[in-house]
């Protein structure tokens, strides 16, 4: 496979390294990508999702001291597809390697993602052989890709993990969609067919509690299977239509004397069920719907040490109100 483009071997590669109440990892996770990754035309992006335990203070420190660190610090908490997709907008470089600051993907694991880059794809996704996370969750990540794409046929990458390698443009492209069940893994298909996925080693958390549990899980499922399919809306509508049908067969049956008491409350509680399902699908596509109409930004940022769109900015330089922010290349304090 032949592509014009370069691979990140031969142009450059953004980290981009998602921070939510991290403040122990911060450190750990620049030496390492440092350590396996320097010999790259490197930015290291790290992205405060609103933390509040000292991680903004650790990324300042590494900022000040190497001019390869860039960062941008939100407003608030505003999750984690939040946190990615502010990275991949602001990236300077060719490319962007999502690492999160656990460090459960060893840094060295990405020369797996380059080489399959190199042989012409967009973007290429890491798949866990050895997965060191609590038996629930790994159950739970199974169900959900076989629902996805077994059953709801959405197409995704098989086993992909937010470990992953992306043309630059082709991830700013995805951000900019603003979809309203924003899905990085569902809508790159979408987008390109040249995308791969390679076998590489996790570890365990060693340092800090992971912030994914099983709502988050469960709520992430769901904005997809809705958002990304019809079959569920489909199959909501034909089960609805025979349950029509079955209610107005039974109450003629019941008019006529044909069906006991018991049989008809039976049918009716059935049919109630049924009807409950439907609906509570039909709201949860609304949601969805509603959530495409015009809304605040995914995200805004408070401070950052790169230039920040004013629509992503939380505060404008003409708001004399607003805070100051640290320009740690300049070294000096620039509005925001």
């Amino acid at each position: 496979m032949t592509t014009p483009f370069p691979g990140p071997a031969h142009s450059g590669l953004t980290v981009v390294i998602p921070c939510f109440n991290e403040v122990e990892n911060v450190e750990p996770s620049y030496r390492e990508i440092t350590n396996e990754l320097g010999h790259y035309s490197l930015e290291l992006f790290y992205v405060d999702d609103g933390s509040v335990d000292g991680t903004l203070d650790k990324i300042r420190a590494l900022a000040a001291a190497d001019p390869r660190v860039r960062y941008l610090s939100f407003s608030r908490n505003f999750g984690f597809e939040a946190a990615f997709s502010a990275g991949y907008r602001y990236a300077s470089q060719p490319w962007i390697l999502h690492v999160d600051a656990d460090q459960q993907f060893p840094a060295a694991e990405a020369e797996k993602l380059v080489a399959a880059a190199e042989q012409g794809n967009d973007a290429v996704f890491g798949v866990r052989t050895n997965r060191q996370d609590p038996r629930l969750r790994r159950w739970g990540t199974a169900a959900f890709h076989f629902l996805g794409r077994r059953v709801l046929r959405i197409e995704i990458p098989p086993g992909a993990t937010a470990f992953r390698l992306v043309r630059a443009e082709l991830a700013r492209k995805i951000v900019d969609l603003r979809l309203g069940t924003p899905y990085f893994l569902a809508t790159v298909p979408r987008l390109t067919s040249r995308y791969t996925c390679v076998q590489v080693a996790h570890r365990a958390r060693e340092r800090g509690e992971s912030k994914v549990g099983f709502g988050f899980l469960a709520s992430h499922a769901i904005e997809l299977f809705v958002g990304f399919t019809r079959r569920l809306t489909t199959a909501a509508s034909a089960t609805a239509l025979l349950a029509a049908g079955i209610a107005v067969l039974a109450g003629g049956a019941a008019a006529f004397g044909l069906l006991g008491a018991g049989v008809t409350a039976t049918l009716l509680f059935a049919l109630l069920a049924v009807l409950l399902l439907v609906a509570s699908l039909t709201v949860r596509y609304l949601v969805v719907v509603g959530a495409g109409q015009p809304r605040p930004r995914q995200f805004y940022v408070r401070e950052a040490n790169v230039d920040v769109d004013a629509e992503d900015r939380l505060f404008t330089p003409a708001d004399p109100a607003g805070p100051r922010l640290i320009d740690v290349q300049l070294g000096k304090g620039v509005s925001a």
